[in-house]
């Protein structure tokens, strides 16, 4: 580069610089500088749901296996979320508690995928409580399960919350509609 063309170079970032310092102050211009480091740095950090291809390619997977004619059996089409023993073998129904049992105030979720027509349906997984447990016909599915700090969508977690007894029998899984 000639001589001229440093000169005229050094004036225009001079005055670009002058006119910075005169607008913003040093705090400023640090405050503004930290703040895009610290931003950048937590974009990253942001919570961003990753499961939804995850989570469909294992309901999938479950769906392609899973019968329609058998509550007793863990492939049981509703039984894509459960945890525990199903109250099928407890002489209860896959959606009802069995007798001297109540059901519990809350439940879990799932979405499941009906072999038959193909349609992915809401079901509520609730415990039936009040009895030693069943000790039959142990499930334990993990489609959709997230950990505990998002508990309606937990199955580990003994749900006789509220029940006349939290003693934990079994578990059923009631058809709440399509998804």
């Amino acid at each position: 580069m000639s001589t001229v063309a440093m000169r005229v170079l050094d004036r225009v970032a001079e005055r670009m610089s002058r006119l910075a310092a005169q607008r913003t102050s040093r705090r400023g211009l640090l405050a503004r500088i930290g703040a895009l480091v610290v931003g950048g740095a937590v974009l990253p950090l942001l919570p961003v749901d990753r499961s939804g291809r995850i989570q469909r390619a294992r309901a999938q997977a479950f769906a392609e296996t899973a019968q329609t004619t058998d509550p007793t059996q863990c492939n049981y089409w509703r039984y894509c979320a459960i945890d525990g023993y199903m109250c099928s073998c407890c002489g209860g129904g896959p959606s009802t508690c069995p007798p001297g049992t109540y059901p519990s105030p809350s439940s879990w979720v799932g979405t499941c995928i009906n072999p038959d027509d193909g349609q992915a349906y809401l079901i509520a997984y609730r415990d039936c409580c009040g009895k030693d447990s069943c000790g039959q016909c142990a499930c334990l599915a993990t489609e959709g399960e997230m950990p505990v700090y998002r508990p309606q969508l937990n199955n580990d977690i003994v749900w006789c919350f509220g029940a006349p007894n939290m003693v934990y029998h079994c578990s059923s899984a009631a058809l709440i509609g399509k998804a």
